[in-house]
């Protein structure tokens, strides 16, 4: 268990966050430290967190190792914690993943959170809930219908893309029918310091970091980097799922992205320059998808105008210190001193 020392005597308001030992879940923890207010954090995950509380001044942290596939011990989570608000990020994540096993993609996307809405229901505390959602619900698109709305109709091409809309669908149900106070979001890629390796740009970048400062490998390996995705950094996102909480609708669903495309092998082209190499790329066969969306771009038009957010950093801003991440590893493994200038 991870506990900061409580303040008697003080109310403060109470965040529950699934999947909170993953990539967004740090950095949206990271961002309630920063805001200068008092918060109570309740994280469940199925794994500890990596963190240090002395990190954390502002924050009450208490973690619970929990399977959200075990509505029992939920529910009582949710008895006993009563939180304000609710970061549902607990989710298998991995598009190709969901492929090689669809049938684990839904168990752990649709029939958790279903856990979690009827936990919410029947305790009857008034949470709001943000849903996490996917770019890859809207599925193949003409490239007319570019950028993407929130008015465009889903039509997702994997067993991950349908498993996040059918979540979005019960959120939708739970609203009309049971009243919850839910915020869905359909949010694009993101990028940023520690994302897991089987995601694209974690991937290329300790490839890149390996080949330049340990000689490890000739080529990058990767699979189609003619596809072009719409990325955003992670604490841009974890910025806008703060702001959903205090300024979203409830019932609505809102694209969280950068609003501009860029292909997988422009992103290599820069992570390459920025670390002064040259680089010959090869196809990897295992790593295609049996069907990919060649272009996905989002609008956040909604985003920024109803909740006054803006994106604030750039992608090459992103991919320096993703490299900087894999750099600091080289760094410790071999006590060199290299960074990104």
């Amino acid at each position: 268990m991870i506990m900061t020392e409580s303040r008697p005597g003080m109310t403060h308001r109470k965040f529950l966050i699934t999947g909170f030992s993953g990539f967004v879940g740090r950095n949206f923890t990271e961002y309630l430290n920063s805001s200068g207010e008092i918060f109570e954090v309740l994280g469940i995950d199925t794994r500890e967190p990596e963190i240090k509380k002395e990190n954390y001044g502002n924050l009450n942290i208490d973690f619970h190792r929990a399977d959200l596939r075990d509505r029992e011990k939920l529910c009582k989570t949710v008895y006993n914690f009563k939180p304000d608000y609710i970061l549902h990020l607990a989710s298998f994540s991995s598009v190709a993943g969901s492929w090689q096993n669809p049938g684990y993609s839904f168990q752990n996307n649709v029939n958790i959170f279903l856990n979690l809405l009827e936990a919410v229901k029947v305790i009857g505390y008034p949470s709001r809930i943000i849903s996490v959602g996917s770019s890859e619900e809207y599925g193949n698109v003409n490239i007319d219908a570019l950028p993407l709305t929130e008015e465009n109709v889903p039509n997702p091409s994997s067993p991950f893309g349908i498993a996040r809309l059918s979540q979005e669908m019960l959120a939708k149900l739970y609203v009309n029918v049971h009243g919850l106070d839910i915020i869905m979001t359909r949010s694009f890629n993101h990028i940023g310091a520690g994302q897991n390796e089987n995601f694209a740009v974690a991937s290329f970048a300790r490839q890149l970091v390996e080949i330049k400062y340990i000689n490890n490998g000739e080529f990058l390996l990767a699979g189609d980097v003619n596809i072009i995705r719409d990325f955003i950094d992670v604490r841009d996102v974890v910025k806008a799922y703060y702001r959903l909480f205090k300024e979203g609708k409830k019932g609505e669903v809102y694209n969280v992205c950068s609003g501009q495309g860029i292909s997988l092998k422009n992103i290599i082209n820069i992570m390459s320059e920025l670390l002064n190499m040259r680089i010959t790329i090869k196809e990897d066969r295992s790593l295609k998808r049996p069907k990919d969306n060649p272009v996905i771009i989002g609008s956040n038009k909604k985003l920024k105008t109803e909740i006054h957010w803006e994106n604030e950093i750039p992608i090459e801003k992103s991919l320096q210190d993703v490299l900087n991440y894999y750099i600091g590893k080289v760094e410790h493994s071999k006590s060199s001193n290299f960074i990104v200038s």
